[in-house]
Order: C-alpha cells, then structure tokens, then sequence
C-alpha cells in the first residue's frame, strides 16, 4: 500500500483512483492512516458488509478477529471487475508498478 501512496499521481493520471476497504472500526482505520501517511481514500468497514459481498471475509485474523482477505480489484467506470488479485497473507500486495502492467494489458487488449 505504501508503493499506491507513493505513486498516486500516476494512478491520477491514468483516471484511476486508489480505494482501500477495511473491517476495522473507523477509529482504528484513521489512526492507521494517520500513521501510514496514507492520503488515498480509505474506508471502513466494520460491518464487513462490502467485504462480504465480495467474499473476502476471513475468520481468525489478530485475536481471532475477522478480517478482510487481502485483494486488490481493477474495476471500471461500472463497478465491473476487470482484473482480481487474491492472496491468503495479509503482508503480500501488490505493488504499484505490477498493477500498471495489468492495466497496460487491459488497455492494449481492448483496443481494437
């Protein structure tokens, strides 16, 4: 997430936004932000009503607490999913040069 924050004036300038979703309370996620120096919108979830409409709710997490399994969605003006990336370790993401191949590649393969 750090690699997102670091290069969001890329993600601008390709009209992408950088969104993140967590299941922790909204407190807590501010907190994390606020530490992270995360400036991209971050929401909470505490619910897990979004996280569980995209099944990614995975029991067992610090203290046996539910948390989000670790996904990143490219999704278009729509809400369509283009491209899912799921991994089981909440340590592994992603990074921001990796998710602009697979738009190169969602861009190049749409083009007629």
């Amino acid at each position: 997430m750090r690699s997102y924050q670091q290069n969001l004036d890329k993600f601008a300038a390709r009209g992408v936004s950088v969104v993140a979703v967590s299941v922790d309370a909204v407190d807590v996620t501010r907190k994390h932000c606020e530490k992270q120096g995360f400036t991209f919108t971050f929401l909470s979830d505490a619910k897990a009503e979004v996280i569980r409409r995209y099944d990614l709710l995975h029991a067992g997490g610090f203290g046996g607490a539910d948390i989000a399994r670790p996904a990143e969605f490219l999704l278009d003006a729509n809400g369509k999913v283009l491209w899912l990336n799921l991994t089981e370790d909440y340590k592994v993401r992603s990074k921001a040069d990796e998710i602009f191949k697979v738009m190169d590649g969602l861009a190049a393969s749409s083009k007629p």
